[in-house]
């Protein structure tokens, strides 16, 4: 199997963003939307405007966000709006949350167990996507990267639902009542993620990981936990199971006595399953080469 060719660099600068993203050479097209968690309100792990701006100026993007399925302060619209304008994103881009107004359905091609995967309906308004993720763990998945952007992170509320309960309701009220077998989870956000790589086109996609406050909880926590383990660096790749799966690895193999929290976090959630699911489904190589820039 071909190996997909994954940079890294240790430096976390806005100047070594920009250099690593030079080093994919692949010129995103027409409107661009840069995608991440803006962060619950409370938390403060989430990607710093001031580190990604001139990154997003650079490829002309728009920050793109869709709506929770959780009682928080971005269910709502309006109040994630709010959190956009807090967290400082409004000040240095154009924002859009793409689930505002209206619903899209995608089709899932031979999925595990979704037929459809529901987006915010602004994704039609997209040529192209910079998935930018915080690579950190999750109470629920285990870890976040490339994957979970694309997958719970560009789904709607309704999305979101149907994620989690591998297609069993898209009701947010019911989301917890309906919580499926593990691995029945993780392989819907495989499904997810094929479907929108499938409406995008893989070549209108890339993806930088960030690899810093590497704490065992999301920026979806409002109260995550303080890292234990130092700062990793910073990954970008054409394909998202070899980013995903290398930043999984560089943690496994980091000497940071530190890393036994967030390994354990990742590994009793079996989240390195949405990274193998994905690959089963054609989206990426799990055999990469590392090509540092520093």
């Amino acid at each position: 199997m071909t190996k997909s060719t994954v940079y890294f660099t240790k430096e976390i600068t806005p100047e070594s963003l920009i250099k690593i993203y030079n080093k994919l050479n692949h010129k995103l097209k027409d409107k661009v939307g840069v995608k991440l968690s803006t962060g619950e309100p409370g938390g403060h792990n989430f990607l710093q405007p001031a580190l990604i701006k001139d990154l997003v100026n650079l490829v002309n993007g728009t920050v793109v966000e869709c709506c929770t399925a959780y009682e928080g302060k971005r269910m709502d619209p309006k109040e994630h709006w709010k959190v956009m304008e807090d967290h400082g994103f409004k000040a240095i881009a154009p924002c859009d949350i793409m689930d505002e107004f209206e619903d899209k359905d995608l089709a899932v091609k031979n999925g595990f167990h979704l037929k459809k995967n529901i987006v915010g309906k602004h994704i039609e308004n997209y040529g192209s996507f910079l998935v930018l993720s915080h690579f950190k763990g999750h109470m629920m998945a285990g870890f976040g990267g490339a994957l979970k952007n694309i997958s719970i992170g560009i789904a709607s509320t309704q999305g979101k639902t149907n994620i989690h309960t591998a297609g069993k309701t898209t009701k947010a009220s019911e989301l917890f009542d309906n919580l499926p077998p593990q691995d029945y989870f993780l392989e819907s956000m495989a499904d997810a993620c094929e479907s929108v790589i499938s409406f995008m086109g893989e070549e209108n996609m890339l993806y930088i990981n960030i690899a810093n406050r590497l704490s065992v909880d999301c920026d979806c926590d409002s109260h995550p936990e303080e890292p234990k383990m130092a700062d990793i660096g910073i990954f970008a790749s054409k394909d998202p199971v070899a980013i995903d799966q290398a930043c999984y690895d560089a943690v496994i193999n980091s000497p940071d006595k530190g890393k036994a929290d967030l390994i354990e976090r990742m590994n009793s959630r079996h989240g390195i399953r949405t990274v193998e699911a994905a690959a089963e489904l054609g989206l990426g190589s799990r055999e990469y080469e590392i090509i540092s820039i520093d």
